[in-house]
């Protein structure tokens, strides 16, 4: 099995591997810029020297100090769980496409707003606007894992779901980097710190010309009636002919699932509301919450906005050193998240993955944790790592390459595509409410944790992952190299562990039936021809 080896449903052209759907599930990545950027800069942003003195956090105490900052970073996720469900109504009237567009330009007046800002206005404009911000990108979060899940053939769909968070680890290494870069090669300034606010201009910028090459969704169009253009987008996006036999079956899919849904649901607003009732659907919204309350479970939000405490905590002292760590932290994300989308998301699988990360970092917040416990090394102020110490940053790192291409990506992925076409607007609006809810849970009280817990954080953290494990094992099948439109089947199937084998060999067999049957009408029509050419004769 090589690098970039596929697992397919069917046989599929070649053609279907365009550059195009890549480029496609690209454009619409850079809203995950703008998340990842949003999500990593603002933390070490609150620790640079010209912020504090601008805003005066010296005259705080600890307590009120923690209060301050958890507001500054949490009301964005607030705005982001927001709009993560009013992506459900624009996506639903207006399109994955428009909707898009709309949420860049909601995030890039939030982020102008943030820019006026100052000591003698105070912090007022920072928090409107990324409460603000925070409703573009939960807008984005929404609509982006279900664009490119509903443009991607199933062998791929991991891959280039994957793509978008890709793209947010590019947007945090960028967040992660600039602090220090500004640090160090800055005075303390206004305009030190105004500087990480602007870029946010820039990921935004780019998702909005983006949108404007961005096609619509194929199925959305079918959806709503639109069936000639979604069929010519189907053959742009697939590089096929409309008589391609792989295009007419996945027509003939999206009709049939369609079909499906309007006769036991309907069409409309609210009709997949309606589709709640039933226990089965309830069962993937829930299993969609559960995920990202275990992803955020794992400590990694309280890491991305509080990265200089968590450091300080293990022992690393001063800015800059602080600043470089969490830029290091930054690199191995990055780097692992290329190495899960190319290859371990579509080829190991989704289910696998999430075992051995969650194994694996667990192990890792037990060691940290038991250090910090036993040594202290936040009391201690000379700056210096022990032998412990350094142990407690491998662990850190190891328990990074560990979540990375696992518990990072993966929850998008899955809910991305365990939803039928009636519900997975509204499927990915609750999982993306849900995973801004969590992160609002832990943005907001990771300060106080910190100051009460302690050491007891890392040992919290290490359990809701341990857990997890559990989770996964009997609730969670395996989605790799399933058609969307099978998705209903594979949740019906247990046991949940050897779901995703047996519905594989159902479809085998069924296409293997379905290709015996054409060559079986292909010679019978040759052989009608042949003997009406001899009647002829």
């Amino acid at each position: 099995m090589t690098l970039l080896a596929l697992k397919e449903d069917r046989p599929t052209p070649s053609a279907v591997y365009n550059w195009r759907v890549y480029m496609l599930a690209t454009v619409a990545s850079f809203a995950s810029c703008m998340i990842g950027y949003d999500s990593a800069f603002i933390g070490t942003t609150l620790a640079l020297p010209s912020f504090t003195k601008e805003f005066d956090f010296a005259s705080y105490s600890p307590s009120g100090l923690a209060l301050l900052q958890a507001n500054i970073v949490s009301v964005y996720q607030a705005g982001a769980f927001f709009g993560s469900l009013f992506a459900y109504a624009t996506s639903h009237f207006l399109g994955r496409r428009k909707s898009l567009f709309l949420f860049s330009i909601v995030f890039l007046v939030g982020a102008g707003i943030m820019l006026a800002a100052s000591g003698e206005r105070g912090m007022a404009p920072i928090l409107a606007g990324r409460v603000l911000a925070g409703i573009g990108v939960g807008g984005s979060s929404n609509l982006v894992p279900i664009y490119i899940s509903e443009l991607s053939p199933p062998a791929v769909r991991g891959r280039l779901v994957g793509i978008y968070e890709l793209g947010w680890q590019i947007g945090g290494l960028v967040g992660f980097w600039i602090n220090y870069g500004v640090n160090t090669t800055l005075a303390p300034t206004r305009s030190q710190w105004l500087i990480p606010f602007a870029v946010q201009l820039i990921p935004a910028g780019l998702l909005l010309f983006g949108t404007v090459w961005l096609k619509e969704s194929p199925r959305w169009l079918f959806a709503n009636g639109r069936k000639e253009e979604g069929l010519k987008v189907l053959c742009w996006v697939r590089n096929l002919k409309p008589t391609d036999t792989y295009l007419l079956e996945e027509v003939e899919y999206i009709e049939r699932d369609l079909e499906r849904w309007e006769r036991e649901v309907g069409k409309g607003f609210w009709k997949p509301f309606a589709s709640l009732k039933d226990p089965k659907v309830q069962w993937r919204f829930f299993l969609g919450g559960m995920l990202f309350f275990f992803q955020n479970g794992s400590g990694i939000n309280a890491i991305n906005y509080y990265s200089p405490k968590v450091f300080r905590s293990i022992g690393i002292t001063g800015t800059n050193t602080g600043f470089l760590t969490t830029g290091i932290f930054g690199v191995v994300k990055t780097v692992l998240t290329v190495i899960w989308l190319l290859w371990l998301v579509d080829l190991v699988g989704r289910r696998r993955m999430l075992f051995i990360g969650a194994a694996g970092g667990s192990l890792c917040m037990w060691f940290i944790g038991a250090y910090i416990k036993i040594v202290d090394p936040e009391s201690k102020q000379d700056g210096k790592l022990t032998g412990g110490g350094i142990a407690a940053m491998f662990f850190f790192y190891l328990w990074t390459a560990f979540y990375t291409p696992s518990w990072n990506g993966t929850p998008w992925v899955l809910n991305s595509e365990m939803f039928d076409l009636n519900t997975r607007s509204l499927g990915q609006a609750s999982a993306a409410a849900n995973n801004w809810f969590w992160n609002f849970i832990v943005s907001r009280f990771t300060p106080q944790m910190f100051l009460k817990m302690e050491y007891g954080v890392y040992f919290f953290f290490a359990s809701l992952m341990l857990l997890s494990i559990v989770f996964v094992f009997f609730f969670v099948p395996e989605t790799k190299s399933i058609p969307l439109e099978e998705m209903d089947r594979l949740f019906a199937i247990k046991p949940v562990h050897r779901a995703n084998e047996i519905l594989m060999a159902e479809l085998s067999v069924r296409n293997a039936g379905a290709e015996a049957a054409e060559d079986s009408s292909s010679s019978t029509n040759e052989k009608t021809e042949d003997h009406q050419v001899g009647d002829n004769v």
